[in-house]
This record gives C-alpha cells, sequence and structure tokens, in this order.
C-alpha cells in the first residue's frame, strides 16, 4: 500500500527539475514542489491515506485525527472512513485557520470534547509552521496531542522542529523515497 502511495504521489504530487523553479511559501526556490491535494482527493489517493494513517495511529486507540485545514481534511475523513472499516472507529476533525467568531468560538470543528486523545496530521512539512500551529490550537481546545503523522516529510527541518512539540512524530513517506521512485539521486534534491 505504501509503494501504492509512493508511486501515485509521484505521478500527481511531485514536481521536480534540475534547477531551483518552484517558489515556496518562505519566498525560497527549490527544485523540488510537493502539493499532495491532487493525490490525497483522488478516490485511490484517499483509499491509500486513509489507511496508511489509519496503520500509523491504531496502536493509540485514539479519540479522532485531524489538523490545519485544507491539506490534512481529506486525510482525516479518509482516516476516519477506514477507521470504522475495521471496526476501531476514529473521528475527523479539522482546525481553522482563523479562529470561528460566531455561535460558539472555536479553532476546531468536529465531534471532540476537552481532554480527547488526538492526532495531528499534516499532508506535507518543510519548516513545521503550519503543523505547530495545528497542534498549539488543539491544546488551546483541550485535546491531548498524541502523535503527529505526515504524508510527506520535505527533509528540511520540519519534522525535528515537531518532535521538539510531540517526540512522537512520523512519515509515510519522505522526499528522497519520492526521488528514488522516479530514479533521482536524493542529494540531487536542494
Amino acid at each position: 500500500m505504501r509503494n501504492d502511495l509512493i508511486r501515485l504521489l509521484c505521478e500527481k504530487s511531485f514536481k521536480y527539475t534540475d534547477t531551483p523553479s518552484f517558489r515556496l511559501v518562505s519566498g525560497r526556490m527549490s527544485r523540488y514542489y510537493v502539493n499532495c491535494k491532487p493525490t490525497t482527493l483522488h478516490p485511490l489517493g484517499m483509499y491509500l491515506a486513509g489507511h496508511l494513517v489509519f496503520e500509523a495511529v491504531a496502536d493509540l486507540g485514539l479519540d479522532a485525527v485531524g489538523g490545519m485545514t485544507f491539506g490534512a481534511d481529506p486525510i482525516a475523513v479518509a482516516t476516519a472512513f477506514a477507521s470504522q472499516l475495521r471496526q476501531q472507529p476514529v473521528k475527523a476533525f479539522s482546525i481553522r485557520k482563523t479562529r470561528k467568531d460566531h455561535g460558539i468560538v472555536r479553532w476546531i470543528e468536529g465531534d471532540l470534547k476537552p481532554g480527547d486523545r488526538v492526532a495531528v496530521i499534516e499532508d506535507v512539512v518543510t519548516t513545521g509552521g503550519s503543523t505547530l500551529q495545528a497542534i498549539e490550537r488543539a491544546r488551546e481546545e483541550g485535546l491531548r496531542v498524541e502523535r503527529v503523522v505526515v504524508l510527506v516529510d520535505r527533509q528540511e527541518g520540519g519534522m525535528e522542529a515537531i518532535r521538539r512539540e510531540v517526540p512522537d512524530t512520523v512519515a509515510i513517506t519522505t522526499r528522497d523515497e519520492l526521488l528514488a521512485h522516479l530514479g533521482r539521486k536524493p542529494w540531487a534534491a536542494d
């Protein structure tokens, strides 16, 4: 299943050039670009990501999985679906980028209560900034963040930054594995 996800990510979500051609959020130019949404919104990609992320958290007996909208949303929903198929239901949640300011003022949407044990999930990690923000917001809402699961680690220090907040942080795949699938040497990256 993992190899199938790597293949699909390479087909739909991973771009590589010999010269830095992709502008990142930081403004830095990179030789490679990862946009997981074409994969995680694809039927096969949802199936694979949902099952693999569920396998990555199944040992914890969590209440829910989720992360910052929009990158984590399809993965969280697919994981919740896979968990129900395996008769070990785990709910999905979504963390807003801006706090809801009407009705019940909150950061998170989902069927959760303070004290629930959760995994924060992310589609791609570069510096870890948005994941750290998701962890902070989950904790502000009283959730206990037990693990972080990342679909693709760009291997630029983000995982280490996240592990300082949540030591139990894992990646389903890495930039080097995507490059290897394409027949590129990992050291050829930025």
